[in-house]
């Protein structure tokens, strides 16, 4: 598939019955690792790729250099891959615009647009800002099939109660997806109760970001959630892995860890496509 393929191909995935499981990779191993395994598209996790370049989370490598890491997973793997692009690099409607230029050159077709700062005390981006961001966003890929998943950052920044938090999400997910958003990412929820109600809300594919509590993944899909994502669990799991590797090296001398390992034949076999 060319790219314009690959990316009718993700946006079909959005629109089918069926429920769009997307892991995220960090590198090119991890990525091809995770498509030997079967799944339809892959994405990119903002944080574990910034984890893999020597940096923290939060828009603290340029927008080249994630561009540049994106364009080496999404030239490594025949699969669909959707780029987490923070913030969009930058508050205005034009920032986001050279964002999504930079992530079509990179070869991927979907995106993730964050609503909240990403420097200073964390904040939710006014409103009318965050709209007109998205309908940049989608102006930006001039006709070219983009998945753009609009995040939503309610539940993670705003102190509020429970039910003023449910009716913010919602407002502005429907907002994004007016403004030409594909999919409706909120992240920060795990209670199936309160994802349901967010399902039902949102006139659109609804996005949530799993973890440790988190419903299964068949269980969301009956809950009405379209697609799951997981963030940089994979990144993390690895490096925790390494440490406690790195630990019984360390403190007693052997090497255990090396057990369930894959081979270098494999590894090999899954970077070369075969």
């Amino acid at each position: 598939m060319n790219q314009a393929d690959k990316a009718e191909r993700f946006l079909n995935l959005h629109r089918g019955d069926g429920m769009l499981v997307l892991p995220n990779a960090y590198d090119v191993v991890s990525a091809c690792v995770l498509a030997d395994v079967g799944f339809e598209a892959l994405a990119t996790t903002s944080g574990g790729c910034a984890f893999s370049l020597g940096f923290s989370d939060g828009e603290n490598i340029s927008r080249a250099e994630m561009a540049a890491v994106v364009g080496r997973i999404a030239g490594a793997v025949e699969l669909p891959v959707s780029a987490d692009m923070e913030a969009g690099y930058g508050s205005g409607p034009d920032d986001v615009a050279e964002t999504i230029r930079a992530t079509i050159g990179a070869g991927a077709v979907g995106i993730n647009i964050e609503d909240s700062t990403k420097h200073g005390p964390r904040a939710l981006i006014d409103f009318d800002l965050s709209v007109a961001r998205i309908q940049s966003a989608r102006e930006a890929a001039a006709g070219f099939p983009m998945v753009i998943n609009a995040r939503t950052d309610v539940y993670s920044v705003q102190a509020s109660d429970d039910e003023a938090m449910f009716v913010e999400a919602a407002r502005r997910a429907n907002a994004y997806l007016e403004a030409g958003a594909d999919c409706a990412f909120v992240i920060g929820v795990r209670d199936a109760e309160l994802i349901g109600r967010l399902a039902g809300a949102i006139d659109g594919p609804l996005n949530v970001l799993a973890g440790l509590g988190t419903p299964s993944v068949e269980e969301l899909h009956s809950l009405g959630v379209k697609r799951v994502s997981l963030g940089s669990s994979f990144a993390k799991a690895a490096l925790g892995h390494v440490k406690k590797a790195a630990e019984e090296l360390h403190n007693h001398g052997t090497y255990e860890f090396v057990r369930g390992g894959l081979g270098q034949p494999e590894i090999n076999r899954i970077l070369k496509g075969g």
